[in-house]
């Protein structure tokens, strides 16, 4: 007699080869078109499958979890990122929650240094010129940016993410600083030629240039908040390819518009893709689409990893990469 496969119902659209995989082993329901699940697209969707394959764009909180019905066992985020997912809850209802950790981590560090480049050396600028066809020639006093060598950089969160930062900030020069909920070891400190800042407060008043690379949790919330922001010099540059919610976006936009910081380079938002729209005239801000993890490499990676996670569910075992209140 043949086993049951597990149905599986996917918010988003996946790379192909991902998707073939996913059909060959479960009873899988793929989105088409590629938009958005609305919260009753996503409540039929947890009603009808055992397990349920998310991304960043879905909110499933407490209310959306009590809608569930009984098959669902397993929310397979797709994704590292797991805060729009209120994993208390699906524990108490008996759905375990995995997610894909470890496999955006040179992606996103890579985005990193590309945006720390675009704000110091005014890449954005320069492109507008010349795509405007107006550009008048060579001139010594054009387009002047910073060098990167011999400055201060400030990685605010120093997992797997910022030690990938650091790596490439060393390769560039930059004097890498780091303020972490817990010291790293001393084998790695001594690799990254890293300084460790206990006060964060201490940290931010020193540094050229900050980077955020740790998740979005309670304590972190607005964790770059108004006073914080006006501990920075000036001079400062901010780079955000974590979560938008660490940063408060409004006082943020003030300290850019008065000239309290010197630039920005945003990856993410705190309310998702709605921006303060003041942003967008600043010509200091970069701001990009949520690329940071967006390699082709990557997204296949992550689906092997929630594959990974569904098969081993399927055969009675821990998804290996199951996620648990408190992790973070």
């Amino acid at each position: 007699m043949p086993v049951k496969r597990l149905s599986v119902v996917v918010t988003r659209r996946l790379p192909e080869v991902v998707e073939t995989r996913m059909k060959e082993l479960f009873d899988v329901t793929l989105r088409d078109p590629d938009t958005p699940m609305s919260r009753e697209e996503l409540a039929a969707a947890m009603r009808q499958a055992d397990v349920l394959v998310p991304t960043i764009t879905d909110t499933i909180d407490a209310g959306l979890l009590g809608q569930a019905g009984e098959k669902l066992k397993l929310i397979a985020n797709y994704g590292a990122g797991f805060d729009h997912v209120d994993v208390a809850t699906a524990r108490q209802r008996g759905i375990l929650v995995s997610n894909t950790p470890g496999v955006t981590t040179e992606d996103t560090a890579d985005m990193v240094m590309a945006l720390i480049l675009a704000v110091t050396r005014r890449i954005p600028e320069g492109l507008k010129v010349m795509q405007s066809g107006n550009w008048p020639g060579w001139s010594p006093m054009a387009n002047l940016g910073g060098r990167l060598g011999g400055r201060r950089l400030g990685i605010l969160g120093m997992g797997r993410i910022g030690q990938a930062v650091a790596r490439r900030a060393r390769a560039f020069g930059l004097q890498v600083h780091y303020h972490n909920r817990k010291r790293v070891r001393p084998e790695t400190e001594a690799e990254l030629e890293a300084t460790w800042w206990e006060s964060l407060d201490q940290m931010l008043a020193r540094m050229d240039i900050v980077s955020v690379n740790c998740p979005h949790t309670p304590s972190t919330f607005h964790l770059l908040n108004a006073r914080r922001l006006k501990l920075m010099k000036p001079s400062a540059v901010v780079v955000n390819t974590s979560r938008g919610e660490v940063i408060d976006q409004n006082a943020l936009t003030r300290a850019l518009r008065a000239g309290e910081l010197a630039g920005a380079g945003l990856d993410v938002y705190e309310q998702g893709s709605e921006l303060n729209p003041r942003l967008h005239e600043l010509a200091n801000v970069v701001l990009l689409p949520h690329m940071g993890s967006a390699t082709i490499e990557g997204r296949i990676e992550m689906g092997e990893k929630v594959i990974i996670n569904i098969k081993t569910f399927a055969d009675g075992h821990r998804p290996p990469d199951q996620v648990v209140p408190g992790m973070f």
